[in-house]
C-alpha cells in the first residue's frame, strides 16, 4: 500500500474555474478540457495501480526486479547454490579451455580473470563452472554474473556471458557493437540439435532497451563493468527474464515467453553452469574480457528432500590389503551421459576388520590404478568403482581417524547439502571423482589391515 499511497499523493485534482452568471460557450470548452485532462490522468493512474485479468488482480507497483520469476515479491532470504569471486587467486570452481591464441590470467588488483585473444592468430577462451546448479520446479532461479567486455566493434569478435553450456541456456552476447540476448535450445526447433535461433538483438528487446529511450533513460555500455541478471521459471515452459542491475535497480530488458507459445520445452534443462566466452574465428584480433563474480540463487528457499544412494563394497578386503599407503575403498563419478547431474556426497562408512589404527580420507580427483566403473544400482546417473588397487594424488577433502571396529564416519557437512562437495565436470566432459580411502596408522614399522566401506550421496537432479 505504501507504493500506491505515494502515487495517489502525487496525483492532485485540478482547480475548476468559477462559473459565469450566464451561459458562455468558452467557459464550457475550458471546463471540458480541464476535466478531460483530469480523467485521462485518472485512467493512467488506475492502469498503473491495478491490472485486471480474468481471475486475478496484479498490483503493478510491484514489477520488474522487485518480483521473482513467478511474480512473488523478493522478500525472502536467498538460498545460495553457488558463489564465486577471485580475491587472491583464480577461483578453481571454474574450468578454462583455450584454443589458438586464447589465454587466461589473474588480475590480482581487480579480483578478476582476464580472458584474451591476441593479434598472433585466431583463438578462444571458455571459462565454465565445473558444477551445474540445481533447479527446483516452482522456485525462481536467479543468476547474476559480472563482467567487462572488450570495446572492439569488429564482427570477428564474439563475447558471451550467462547461464549456459554448448547445448542449452541463456546468455548475453556481443558481436562487434551489437548486443543481444540468446536462448540456446537442444529441444527446439530440432530436438537433439543445439540452436541459437532465438537471438533477440537490442533493438527488439521487449523491455527497457537500454538505448536511452527506455524507462530508465540509461544506455548500456558493455565495455564498462556490468551486473547481468536473469531468472527462470523453467518447469519446461516458463518465462526467462534478462536484464542488468544498474545503480541498485533491476532493469528488465527482455523476457523470453514460452508458455502457450511452443510445442515442447523451451530448452532441455535449467540445470546448467555459469559460462564466459571470448572468440575470434576468421581473423586475428587483440581483445580481452574480464570475468569477475557470479552467483546462482534459489529464491524462496530450497526444499531439502532426497533419498540416500549408496555405492559400497560387498565384501571386505583381506587383512593384509590396507597398508600405510592409502588404499581406495570405493569411488564415485558422474556417468558420461549425465554430466549435468546434481550429485552431492553425504556420508561414508568404514568398518575395520583388524584392531589397527586407521586414517579414513575422502580424495577429490585422485588417480586410480585399474578402475572398473559400473552404474550404481539405485542411480543411473552415477558410476562407482571398487576394483582399483592404488591411489595417487588428488585433493584431500576430509580426514578422520578410527581404531578397531568402528561405526559409520559421517562427512563434515554444513546443513543438509554441502554444495562445495558437488560432483562437477570439465568443459571436455570429464567428471570429478571422489574416492573413499583408508590407511593403517602405525607408531613404527610397517602395518597392514583390512576393512569394508561405502559412500552415500544425494542425487538432486530429479529428486
Amino acid at each position: 500500500m505504501s507504493i500506491i499511497s505515494t502515487i495517489v499523493k502525487r496525483f492532485v485534482a485540478p482547480a475548476l474555474p468559477d462559473a459565469p452568471s450566464a451561459y458562455e460557450a468558452g467557459y464550457l470548452d475550458k471546463l471540458n478540457n480541464i476535466l478531460r485532462l483530469y480523467f485521462n490522468q485518472l485512467d493512467q493512474l488506475l492502469e498503473q495501480v491495478v491490472t485486471y485479468s480474468s481471475n486475478s488482480v496484479t498490483i503493478n507497483g510491484f514489477s520488474g526486479g522487485t518480483i521473482d520469476a513467478f511474480g512473488r515479491l523478493r522478500v525472502s532470504q536467498p538460498y545460495t547454490l553457488f558463489d564465486s569471486q577471485n580475491r587472491y587467486a583464480v577461483d578453481d570452481q571454474f574450468d578454462i579451455a583455450t584454443t589458438g591464441t586464447g589465454a587466461a590470467s589473474f588480475l590480482p588488483n581487480e579480483s578478476s580473470v582476464k580472458m584474451e585473444v591476441t593479434g598472433g592468430g585466431v583463438g578462444s577462451v571458455i571459462r565454465q563452472s565445473f558444477r551445474s546448479f540445481s533447479y527446483q520446479p516452482g522456485k525462481s532461479l536467479l543468476v547474476m554474473a559480472t563482467f567487462v567486455m572488450d570495446s572492439s566493434t569488429s564482427a570477428n569478435l564474439t563475447q558471451r556471458v550467462g547461464y549456459f553450456n554448448a547445448s542449452n541456456g541463456v546468455f548475453f552476447k556481443r558481436v562487434g557493437g551489437t548486443y543481444s540476448f540468446v536462448l540456446r535450445s537442444s529441444s527446439l526447433p530440432n530436438p537433439g540439435t543445439p540452436s541459437d535461433l532465438r537471438e533477440i538483438t537490442q533493438a527488439n528487446w521487449n523491455g527497457d532497451k537500454l538505448d536511452g529511450t527506455g524507462p530508465s533513460g540509461l544506455t548500456l555500455n558493455a565495455d564498462k563493468a556490468q551486473i547481468l541478471w536473469m531468472d527462470f521459471e523453467w518447469l519446461g515452459v516458463g518465462s526467462v527474464r534478462c536484464g542488468f542491475i544498474i545503480n541498485g535497480e533491476y532493469i528488465l530488458c527482455h523476457t523470453f515467453k514460452n508458455a502457450n507459445e511452443n510445442i515442447s520445452v523451451y530448452m532441455t534443462t535449467a540445470i546448467l553452469p555459469i559460462r564466459y566466452e571470448i572468440t575470434t574465428t576468421t581473423a586475428a584480433l587483440a581483445a580481452s574480457m574480464k570475468a569477475i563474480c557470479s552467483t546462482v540463487i534459489s529464491e524462496g528457499g530450497y526444499g531439502a528432500t532426497s533419498v540416500d544412494h549408496i555405492a559400497r563394497r560387498v565384501n571386505a578386503t583381506s587383512n593384509s590389503t590396507i597398508t600405510t599407503a592409502f588404499y581406495p575403498m570405493v569411488s564415485i563419478r558422474l556417468k558420461s551421459t549425465a554430466l549435468g547431474a546434481v550429485v552431492v556426497p553425504s556420508s561414508f562408512n568404514f568398518l575395520p576388520t583388524t584392531s589397527d589404527n586407521y586414517e579414513i580420507a575422502l580424495f577429490k580427483n585422485a588417480t586410480l590404478t585399474s578402475p572398473s566403473w559400473v552404474v550404481v544400482p539405485s542411480d543411473a546417473n552415477v558410476e562407482y568403482d571398487i576394483t582399483s588397487t592404488a591411489i595417487t594424488g588428488g585433493a584431500l577433502s576430509y580426514s578422520s581417524f578410527t581404531t578397531g571396529k568402528s561405526g559409520p564416519t559421517p562427512l563434515s557437512i554444513s546443513g543438509i547439502y554441502n554444495w562445495d562437495l558437488q560432483l562437477g565436470a570439465s568443459i571436455a566432459g570429464v567428471s570429478d571423482v571422489y574416492t573413499l580411502a583408508a590407511r593403517v596408522v602405525t607408531t613404527g614399522g610397517a602395518g597392514s589391515g583390512g576393512g569394508i566401506g561405502s559412500m552415500s550421496f544425494y542425487d538432486l537432479t530429479t529428486q
